[in-house]
This record gives C-alpha cells, sequence and structure tokens, in this order.
C-alpha cells in the first residue's frame, strides 16, 4: 500500500529495497516506469491532472525530497526515509553494470548526455551503454525508434517534471526497455557540467538549499516548497 502525501502515492521503501525492486522490473517482461517526486511536483500534480495520472501510474514511486518526508510524517503516515533518484540511479547502475544491462541516457543539452556516458563507464566499470539522445526533439518517434533499436533495458530520462513522467507513460512501451527512470537534472551532475551538493547538505536533506545558494534563479522554483508544507497542513487539519 502506498502513502498518500496531497494526491501522490508514495512506495514505503529503504534504498535497498528501492534498489531491489529497480532490479527486479528490470527483469520483468513489459515496460515499466519508476517516478522520484519531490514537493515542486507533488504541487505541480494538484495542478495537472495528466502530471498526477502520469506519476500515480508509475510502477515505482520514491520520494525524492526531505519535504514529502516531513510531510508524510505529519500526515501521520511516516515514510521509512528518503530515496534520492541520483542516488537511486547510482546503485542501480552498480547492478547493472554485474549484471551485463544496457542503458540509454535521455535529455539535458546537446553533448551532456554523450559526457555523462563517458564518466559513468568509468565510474562503474561493465556498465554498457546503449546509446545517448540529448532533450531537444520535437518528435518522440525517431527518439522511440532510436532507442528500441540501442536494445536497452533501462532508460534514465532527464527531460525534467512533468514532462519525464508523461513521456514515460505514454512511450515506455515501445521503447521496448524494461525500465525506465525519471531523473530530472541527473545528467548535469553525471555529466560534471553542474556539482552535486557537499555531503553535509545531503545528509541533511538540504541540497535544495546548496541548489538555492547557487542557483539564486531557482527561487521561484523554490517556492513551491513553502506552499507544499502549508497545503499538508491544512490537510492534517482535515483529519479527525
Amino acid at each position: 500500500m502506498r502513502i498518500q502525501v496531497l494526491g501522490v502515492g508514495f512506495d514505503n521503501y529503504t534504498m535497498e529495497q528501492a534498489v531491489a525492486e529497480g532490479v527486479r522490473l528490470m527483469g520483468t517482461e513489459g515496460a515499466h516506469y519508476a517516478v522520484t517526486p519531490n514537493p515542486e511536483i507533488v504541487e505541480t500534480c494538484r495542478e495537472d491532472p495528466e502530471a498526477a495520472e502520469a506519476v500515480n501510474g508509475a510502477d515505482l514511486v520514491l520520494p525524492d525530497g526531505i519535504g514529502i518526508i516531513y510531510g508524510a510524517k505529519l500526515l501521520g503516515t511516516p515514510l521509512k526515509g528518503r530515496v534520492t533518484g541520483i542516488a537511486f540511479a547510482q546503485a542501480l547502475m552498480e547492478q547493472m553494470a554485474r549484471g551485463n544491462r544496457k542503458l540509454f541516457l535521455l535529455g539535458a543539452k546537446p553533448g551532456v548526455a554523450e559526457q555523462a556516458a563517458e564518466n559513468l563507464r568509468r565510474e562503474h566499470p561493465g556498465l554498457r551503454i546503449a546509446g545517448t539522445h540529448d532533450g531537444y526533439f520535437q518528435e518522440d518517434g525517431p527518439v522511440v525508434e532510436e532507442i528500441r533499436n540501442s536494445g536497452a533495458d533501462v532508460v534514465f530520462v532527464c527531460l525534467g517534471a512533468p514532462k519525464q513522467e508523461k513521456w514515460m507513460r505514454r512511450n515506455g512501451e515501445a521503447t521496448g526497455a524494461h525500465l525506465l527512470v525519471g531523473l530530472g537534472g541527473c545528467l548535469d551532475v553525471f555529466s560534471g557540467q553542474v556539482k552535486r551538493a557537499p555531503v553535509v547538505f545531503q545528509k541533511l536533506g538540504l541540497e535544495w538549499f546548496h541548489r538555492l545558494i547557487t542557483h539564486p534563479t531557482r527561487i521561484g522554483r523554490m517556492m513551491k516548497l513553502p506552499v507544499f508544507l502549508v497545503h499538508v497542513l491544512e490537510e492534517k487539519g482535515k483529519q479527525p
């Protein structure tokens, strides 16, 4: 049973359990997809029914964002812990390297996915990169065909939310991959274009704050966090 936080249902897994489920889906017939909503995405789902359908329709919904953990706790339905998209992806690639699985990288600006692929091959010896494609395309068809022809088992879809969630729901089966994972800006991090927050920020769940102080233009997006918490408190007030 999923834990509901403002209309989005989260799978209540530890990181280890989430990775195990990802590996299981990777080896299961058919197409499956995983999403990693944070408070900003939850707020988007409240305003966009198609986004909500895509997020809740995922086979794996992981809480990426300390705000989700606080929100679930305030609502009396605590989650086991935060499962960030980037940490989930890193752990999944370790398993893929051992299992001879093929990965396709989709998203970001031209050249970024290729650089990410080079870095990931070095970091995960044995990882097979099936192909790459930037996120600046107009039609899904040619990209879907390229992924299918690559024989990828897994696709990291980094198109930004909610575009990536809708894309995976719409195209997952046609790609021929068994698992697609929506990962926002992770390719920028994997490529070295963007530095991840220092470990101390990660441990404190303050990666959002580090992104804000290093990229002040994100302030508009960050304002959704206090709005999210207000909505959580409103929801809590409705509880008997």
